[in-house]
């Protein structure tokens, strides 16, 4: 992963900082239809997207729901200067989308479990919040891709319990993760392994954000937490005398924007939308200034059920 610059590695831990100190005050409006705004994209849109325009009038002028989970500094967060606003790459890359399209964004604030269900019942038109894309989640809804997956395993400082992934060195260990995260099965299925070796199966703790994930490790409740890698350095960053990254491990998945089944059309113009911002260099652009590694992006695909 490439070093932050000292200006991003400030915003982030402040990022991180102000989540932290919010979180309780936050708890009401995390599983409330409060509506707020964002920070718009500071990059225009890519000239071709003029033509998308014309290709799709329909989206032109309207006001679409994201659904988020905004407790993933870097990616989807409650701004620590302006609790009214969100902020991050997934915030930024929405405006994007909706810039190229003709479309304005709000965003409807839910727990991580609940974004699907929120696409689903009609309360959202679209989710873009760092939600991995999974044969069964496309059961749910349609993805397009857009990064690679990278997840890093966050410790306590010095790695007391020798963690070394999603491995036996589980066994025994107490995982602090998301409900709802593809991690807590893969976690689960070790317990099979565990048992051959005459070790215990791992434990999980369920949170519904990541702060809660982090605070369970800094108060020695759990011994570690998996989730994607630049989530975790930037907890290890927030608490470097406290947390360490024990290694990263790539999954078998891709991170999505999650649009209602069926919707071909709307599909197809976010996808398109999505291409040309790729193409134009501006997802680059955007995941520099959120200091996410380039390498992670992925030329957009769909996620589709059987």
């Amino acid at each position: 992963m490439k070093k932050l610059n000292i200006e991003g590695s400030r915003a982030l831990l402040r990022s991180w900082m102000g989540l932290c100190m919010m979180a309780q005050a936050v708890a009401a409006t995390v599983t409330g239809a409060v509506l707020l705004s964002a920070e718009p994209a500071a990059a225009a849109a890519p000239a071709a997207c003029a033509g998308l325009q014309t290709k799709y009038p329909a989206l032109k002028g309207k006001t679409l729901v994201n659904a988020i989970n905004p407790h993933t500094p870097g990616y989807e967060a409650l701004d620590p200067k302006d609790p009214s606003k969100y902020i991050g790459f997934d915030i930024d890359l929405g405006e994007a989308i909706g810039d190229c399209l003709g479309f304005k964004l709000t965003y409807k604030s839910v727990t991580f479990a609940a974004l699907l269900t929120t696409l689903q019942a009609g309360q959202a038109d679209i989710v873009i919040s760092d939600i991995y894309a999974t044969k069964d989640r496309a059961k749910a809804a349609d993805f397009i891709t857009y990064l690679k997956v990278f997840d890093g395993v966050l410790v306590a400082k010095g790695n007391p319990k020798k963690i070394t992934g999603i491995d036996t060195s589980l066994c025994g260990a107490v995982a602090a993760e998301n409900t709802g995260y593809v991690e807590v099965p893969l976690i689960q299925a070790l317990e099979a392994e565990c048992k051959a070796a005459g070790k215990p199966a791992p434990e999980i703790q369920l949170y519904d954000n990541n702060a809660n994930c982090i605070q369970a490790i800094l108060s020695g409740r759990a011994d570690t937490y998996i989730n994607d890698v630049n989530t975790v350095d930037g907890a290890v960053k927030a608490y470097p005398d406290k947390l360490a990254k024990a290694t990263a491990v790539m999954l078998p998945y891709s991170v999505g924007i999650a649009v209602p089944r069926g919707k071909v059309e709307f599909r197809d113009a976010v996808m398109a939308a999505l291409t040309e911002i790729q193409k134009s260099g501006l997802q680059g652009e955007l995941m520099k200034k959120w200091n996410l590694p380039d390498n992670q992006i992925e030329a957009p695909s769909l996620v589709l059920a059987d």
